[in-house]
């Protein structure tokens, strides 16, 4: 058993974990060959303003994540055994290759294909049981928490159950396009009816995919019982405008707001009031 295994709560009960996804700081660290920005150095200013978590998805193309870097974020996160590593990816490409060394806190399995630019979809069920069952079941002997990347499908969470898994992440394009359309409201009932039968299997529940500071909280209070968020891409691209650590501090801030934590507040700064212009819907905060 990982003796750092934790139930994803230790650090943050009655709240919403944050994993910070790295993915997009390793693709812009590709485009040269002098080693910045550096993944690991993001990770710890990441963790210093509060993370919960790192997050990366290694693919086997290597254009973003390469394999050094997990080892090397492996190594780091022993620094922070109040926070969790997670490493995500398909576990039919070279995910599992990586469970077995690192041995992280928890696997989120995505169904990927190597070329595509991003996830665009979940596990289907009763079509991938037999063949996601002896990898889960690996992971699981190592000690290692088995995620499952799923749309928002109510119906398929008791199989997702019976095969295995500790959790689903809930694939949340779909409400990041509906946000402030007037599907919002019906695309979450969809997202909160699947948390639900999640609940009821005894699963429990992350999500992740273009939650941003604009949606992020509204999400949280319509979807019961979300134990961590993963973020990269919106973080990533708030981070160069604010810096990672006050990034970090605000996707938190969000996330306090859904679980009625009382905010500091935050002295007005040129760079968060400019941050906001050009998002749409947004405004100074």
């Amino acid at each position: 058993m990982n003796p750092l295994l934790t139930t994803g709560l230790d650090a943050h009960r009655g709240s919403t974990a944050l994993s910070v996804n790295l993915n997009k700081v390793a693709l812009l660290r590709n485009t040269r060959t002098l080693g910045i920005p550096s993944v690991a150095r993001m990770a710890t200013i990441a963790l210093e303003a509060g993370a919960h978590g790192i997050t990366v998805h290694p693919r086997p193309d290597e254009r973003h994540i390469r394999a050094h870097d997990v080892h090397e974020l492996a190594e780091l996160m022993r620094q922070w055994p109040q926070a969790e590593f997670n490493i995500e990816g398909n576990p039919f490409h070279n995910l599992m290759d990586f469970v077995r060394s690192v041995k992280p806190h928890q696997c989120t399995f995505v169904p990927d294909e190597s070329g595509q630019a991003t996830s665009d979809h979940g596990w289907s069920f009763p079509q991938d049981a037999e063949r996601l069952r002896p990898v889960v079941e690996e992971a699981r002997a190592l000690g290692v928490r088995v995620s499952l990347f799923m749309d928002p499908e109510p119906g398929a969470m008791r199989a997702v159950r019976e095969l295995g898994a500790d959790r689903v992440e809930l694939y949340t394009e779909t409400y990041a396009r509906a946000y402030g359309t007037v599907e919002q409201t019906r695309v979450l009932a969809g997202f909160a009816a699947t948390a639900q039968a999640a609940l009821r299997e005894g699963l429990a529940l992350n999500a992740g995919h273009d939650l941003n500071r604009d949606n992020l909280t509204d999400f949280l209070l319509a979807v019961p019982g979300v134990q961590e968020v993963s973020i990269g891409h919106a973080l990533i691209a708030d981070a160069l405008e604010l810096g990672m650590s006050e990034t970090v501090k605000d996707y938190l801030r969000c996330i306090h707001r859904a679980a009625g934590v009382p905010e500091t507040p935050k002295p007005p700064s040129p760079a968060a009031s400019t941050a906001a212009w050009g998002r749409p819907g947004a405004g100074p905060r």
